[in-house]
């Protein structure tokens, strides 16, 4: 082919690019965080891509919930640590009103447990918000194509998460409580069960996390986004 030939297809895909923007066909993006600062950043980056804009921002779950709703976007990108409604639930929402809805979730947290919950609840993909600058916008475009792109990060942490016995969902209870400071007398009237009941969901916790007191398992806990402090 010659060297004419291959610059006139170059300016044809150039030209028919420009064209299908103009026509409307950008990406159309929700963006969901809590932070100002954040959001803010989040829109610099798409929309200085020549083929997304943003179309919602949103503080909240609720909020979040609510705009998507208005505004049917093509992409949500979802933060987990959030009010009223965590990122998470409004995951769950998003779904429910639309199971092809294409989330991605840009957060901080690197733990095996909140990477594990976001995408059983729905989400695409899971991006550590230490790669935006890099990953957003390819990530987005993935997304957007139907691809589920995780990386290799994600993956490696997913994995190591197999090895792991789950806690119940009474001991993730306990658990959260002792973060609190409740000692075994004071767990089990919070949830109505015997005094020697809470001190044997408090060992099995020990047990499955492989830590010999309460300090450790909490602090590992919290690390792994088994809990939350709020």
């Amino acid at each position: 082919m010659s060297a004419r030939r291959r610059t006139s297809n170059r300016e044809c895909v150039a030209r028919c690019f420009q064209r299908d923007i103009c026509m409307g066909d950008r990406i159309r993006v929700l963006c969901v965080d809590d932070h100002r600062i954040v959001r803010e950043g989040i829109a610099a980056v798409i929309g200085g891509q020549p083929d997304m804009e943003v179309v919602g921002s949103a503080a909240n779950g609720a909020q979040a919930v609510e705009l998507f709703k208005q505004n049917r976007p093509d992409v949500t990108l979802m933060d987990l640590q959030l009010p009223i409604m965590t990122g998470l639930d409004a995951i769950g929402a998003i779904r429910a009103l639309d199971e092809h809805a294409r989330i991605i979730v840009l957060t901080t947290y690197h733990g095996d447990e909140d990477i594990y919950r976001a995408l059983h609840a729905g989400a695409a993909t899971y991006l550590l918000k230490d790669a935006i600058l890099d990953d957003l916008a390819r990530v987005v475009r993935d997304v957007h194509s139907g691809a589920r792109p995780i990386s290799e990060e994600v993956q490696r942490i997913l994995a190591a998460r197999t090895n792991n016995p789950p806690l119940t969902a009474r001991e993730i209870e306990v658990l959260e409580l002792i973060a609190e400071g409740l000692r075994n007398k004071e767990v089990a009237a919070a949830l109505g069960i015997t005094e020697e009941t809470a001190k044997v969901h408090a060992k099995n916790i020990f047990n499955k996390l492989n830590v010999n007191d309460r300090t450790a398992a909490v602090t590992l806990a919290l690390r792994r986004g088994i809990i939350h402090v709020h």
